[in-house]
């Protein structure tokens, strides 16, 4: 392993009791050292994602046992190497999927790393990967969705609805992006959004049948869940995919399986995580697709808000309170 400068303790965001992002707390922990297979990076910029709320209440599908430091997606620069990690140096600029995020160090597989061209910062970097890699294996792998199909695309606004639509958008399909005000519709208009549906005044089947006509989407991305989900259902033609990637909206659907029945529907679940485990072939393929789009910057982020460090507790309250439009960063070290 690659001898480490520096102190041996970083400032790290943490949780020791479950609860609501006031319980967070930064703390002096012990800098971690990497092992096989793996890099210390230097982090620069994380991205805050409903996830990480839910974990921190408790309430995300699987426990993480305290304490812990929440954010699984970061950026910045490789500061040691582990054994048996081969076509990585000091100083790589890198994006990394990995725990404990929010801190001044992380530790993470060198298979999850990424290369961060000089054109590109950190917070942009930092941005990217949750939410438009799941965006894309949702659309390419999981939806298999084609040019001029159309695709509608539930809370547009996030940092995972506004991925999926300029991803649809980019394979050629009609995107129909909903969401709860006009700021979080306009951001998914500037994303490549064709039509634009305000379902907290129009109502969701309303301003569908309004924009495209009644049972008219091939496709359904929702990561809010809720009642929408059902209403979505009900406007989709028959033979549709409908992807259910989360539940923003703190409410699991339950789905009249008649709809399925007379629809035709294929109803289908990502959860990005374990998607290369589960399909390692086509999270190959997409991987290497998306690496090729967002290196030649086809495709960008958008960030909406940066906190420091030490405002990760407000970082976290902002995601939660859903008043993020796009992508949440926080800012670790200047860019």
């Amino acid at each position: 392993m690659t001898s480490i400068p520096g102190a041996a303790t970083m400032l790290a965001a943490r949780i020791h009791q479950l609860g609501t992002p006031e319980a967070v707390q930064l703390d002096t922990v012990p800098r971690p050292v990497p092992g096989p297979g793996e890099l210390l990076v230097a982090v620069h910029a994380a991205a805050v994602n409903f996830p990480d709320t839910l974990m921190i209440e408790g309430r995300y599908q699987t426990p993480t046992p305290l304490p812990f430091t929440p954010g699984h997606e970061s950026a910045g620069v490789v500061v040691a190497i582990g054994p048996q990690v081969n076509g990585w140096a000091v100083g790589d600029r890198v994006a990394v999927l990995a725990p404990g995020a929010f801190a001044e160090y992380v530790v993470a597989s060198a298979r999850s790393a990424v290369r961060v061209p000089a054109s590109i910062g950190f917070a942009d970097a930092a941005a990217t990967w949750v939410c438009h890699l799941t965006a894309y294996h949702a659309l390419r792998s999981v939806a298999s969705v084609t040019a001029g199909e159309t695709v509608l695309v539930l809370g547009a606004g996030g940092g995972l609805g506004l991925a999926a639509v300029e991803l649809a958008a980019r394979l050629g399909a009609t995107v129909v992006a909903a969401a709860s005000t006009r700021e979080k519709l306009a951001a998914a208009g500037s994303r490549g959004a064709t039509h634009l549906v305000d379902y907290a005044t129009d109502g969701l089947r309303a301003g569908l049948r309004e924009a495209i006509g009644p049972g008219a989407v091939d496709v359904v991305l929702d990561p809010v869940g809720g009642d929408r989900a059902e209403e979505a259902l009900r406007e989709m033609r028959w033979g549709g995919r409908f992807i259910t990637l989360g539940y923003a909206s703190d409410a699991i659907p339950r789905i009249p399986l008649n709809l399925v029945l007379l629809k035709g529907v294929t109803i289908k679940g990502l959860e990005v995580r374990t998607f290369d485990r589960h399909d390692p072939v086509s999270a190959a393929r997409d991987r290497a697709e998306f690496i090729e789009l967002w290196t030649s910057q086809r495709i960008h982020p958008m960030v909406g808000a940066v906190f420091p460090l030490e405002q990760a507790r407000e970082a976290l309250s902002y995601v939660a309170e859903r008043r993020a439009v796009g992508k949440t960063v926080i800012e670790v070290r200047a860019d």
